[in-house]
């Protein structure tokens, strides 16, 4: 089936053409959930949300840019609303001396990729939705703060801080390593 024909079949609320297109987008958007989530339970649970979203909003969809692109912008959607209701803004934030100066990017060269994306998990939840929000999907400071209703220089401080934190995170790896040796 071609993409049109699933989105089609979709709008008809054809199950097969829903389970088709589940079974395409599924794996993808289960890796943008997973970036959001704490745990893998609640990864699959923001996916199945998502996924419902899509379906009762398949019709809308009016093809300007890609439909998977689509489809991730309503699971990174479906995630923030979870974290909106969450503790996200009642974390005590403030804006970091330093927050704008450049990071050494030669640490990450010395990881996986694997082990990165573990260690972008593991980062606290303010500072790992701003990391996401701007390193992994685009998303500008001044689109970061709309949708989390935060001002800019907060996600400046969240992404700064984030990436501090992964950085000591990665040294810390390669010490361990290095110790092994």
């Amino acid at each position: 089936m071609s993409e049109e024909e699933l989105i089609n079949g979709c709008v008809r609320e054809d199950r097969a053409s829903q389970y088709a297109l589940y079974k395409t987008y599924a794996g993808k958007m289960l890796a943008v959930c997973r970036r959001y989530a704490r745990t893998d339970l609640e990864a699959e649970d923001i996916l199945q949300e998502g996924f419902i979203k899509v379906f009762d909003n398949v019709s809308k969809f009016k093809g300007n840019g890609s439909f998977e692109g689509w489809i991730r912008r309503i699971m990174v959607n479906t995630a923030l609303k979870l974290y909106r209701k969450a503790s996200f803004k009642n974390e005590v934030i403030g804006i970091d001396d330093g927050y704008d100066m450049p990071q050494e990017a030669t640490v990450l060269e010395k990881i996986s990729q694997g082990e990165l994306m573990k260690m972008v998990q593991g980062l606290p939840e303010g500072y790992g939705i701003v990391f996401n929000l701007y390193a992994i999907e685009g998303f500008s400071h001044a689109e970061i703060a709309d949708t989390l209703g935060v001002n800019e220089g907060t996600s400046r401080s969240q992404l700064a801080k984030a990436r501090k934190w992964l950085q000591k995170k990665v040294i810390e790896s390669q010490n361990i390593e290095y110790e092994r040796k």
